[in-house]
């Protein structure tokens, strides 16, 4: 029983420090991440680009696709 406290415990304080610690301190930081690694990765291609979303408050970048199908999330930038 203590075995599985201690893994239960240390599964918890994982997701929590991924959680909490995974994230930037604001929008501003998230948006200078998000369009510094799309110009570093992408340069100026224009199937590229960076999007704030507001509800879930993070930036995204994105590719857009060329036959008007959902463009696809390449990564996300929580703040």
């Amino acid at each position: 029983m203590k075995v599985f406290l201690a893994v239960v415990s240390c599964l918890i304080v994982s997701v929590g420090a991924y959680y909490f610690l995974g994230k930037y301190q604001s929008a501003f930081e998230a948006d200078q991440a998000c369009h510094a690694e799309k110009w570093s990765n992408y340069a100026d291609n224009s199937s590229f680009g960076c999007d704030h979303d507001l509800e879930t408050k993070q930036w995204l970048l994105y590719e857009v696709m060329p036959d008007h199908s959902p463009a696809v999330v390449l990564k996300r930038f929580r703040y």
